[in-house]
């Protein structure tokens, strides 16, 4: 089959690889629609030792089931594989299992190829009446519904429902768009790239701005940066929320004496439960999401170039989507 192999920092290759092969209990995915994330790029740059090249990459995928009981099944992965026994798992927390495993990290190569193996478990039917490059956003959008959940159950029931967005990516547009499902009207997006400003006011009708100083009851860090983590810190209200999504850098920019003498509570969020996984599907089913018109379409062939835009920071759309297929 072919794949999109990342091979060293800021190389990658389309080529010939080993056909993926279903383990017991799994099933082979003809892939469809592979979305480019965070951590893509990431480990891209060489900042992700748990991504080692040479390495197939892409974990926020969608496609067609090939062969089995399964066959012709329209399917969104969730990438995460759990062990199913553990605590974590018993308690459906399958995020925080410790003998997790994620396609994209070893041992399970990722989706930039034209298929992937995957647990029956992890596949979520898609219904006819949605794209599958829609339904590939699933997991995206599951990472921030998961925050956005956090952030909203941690906050004062006295405090204003009103949000801050720090980030303008898929993940942040997806945290501003699972808020709003939730019911939060006012939400905020910071984000410095002009031609992405732009892209999140224009096409998705979001409230973007360049840089903001009016604090708020909740904060999501879609970045996870320093810089980020020091606005967050500097905005949020006394007695507010921090939710940290982003895994830009691992240290700097907390005020923590501020965050302890203004009880702010900060929480780290990490993927989604299962039942979070299904749940953000449905919301996508349901238009609950919104049209999801604001993604990019790229044939995996092209994803080296698709890469290096994306590093230049000249990609307006938040999401890129590959199609291995085109």
């Amino acid at each position: 089959m072919k794949a999109l192999v990342y091979e060293g920092v800021e190389a990658l290759a389309y080529r010939e690889v080993r056909s993926a092969t279903p383990r017991e209990g799994e099933h082979l995915v003809r892939v469809d629609a592979v979305g480019i994330c965070g951590s893509d790029m990431h480990a891209y740059l060489g900042h992700d030792a748990r991504r080692p090249a040479p390495l197939i990459l892409g974990h926020e995928a969608a496609g067609v089931v090939e062969g089995g009981p399964m066959a012709g099944t329209r399917v969104t992965i969730n990438p995460l594989v759990p062990c199913g026994t553990c605590p974590a798992c018993q308690s459906q927390r399958e995020n925080l299992c410790p003998g997790r495993q994620i396609i994209s990290m070893p041992p399970r190569e990722g989706a930039f190829a034209q298929y992937v193996a995957m647990p029956e478990a992890n596949l979520v039917a898609v219904p006819d009446h949605v794209p599958l490059s829609k339904a590939a956003l699933a997991e995206p959008l599951a990472v921030s519904w998961h925050a956005a959940k956090l952030a909203l159950g941690a906050l004062h029931p006295a405090m204003e429902r009103r949000a801050l967005v720090l980030g303008g990516g898929a993940i942040g547009l997806a945290a501003s768009l699972a808020l709003k499902a939730m019911g939060v009207e006012d939400v905020t997006i910071v984000e410095p790239n002009d031609h992405r400003r732009a892209f999140l006011a224009d096409a998705c009708g979001e409230t973007a701005v360049a840089q903001s100083d009016v604090p708020a009851p909740m904060i999501i860090d879609a970045v996870g940066y320093a810089a980020t983590r020091a606005t967050a810190s500097a905005l949020v209200l006394p007695g507010g929320v921090i939710a940290h999504i982003g895994l830009g850098e691992d240290t700097g920019g907390l005020d923590v004496r501020r965050m302890t003498l203004q009880e702010i509570t900060f929480i780290g969020t990490y993927t989604y439960t299962a039942q979070e996984f299904r749940d953000t599907a449905q919301a996508i089913y349901d238009g609950r999401l919104g049209p999801l018109d604001w993604i990019r379409t790229m044939p995996l062939e092209d994803g080296i170039q698709a890469f290096k835009d994306l590093r230049a920071g000249v990609v307006a759309s938040p999401k890129i989507v590959l199609h291995p297929w085109a």
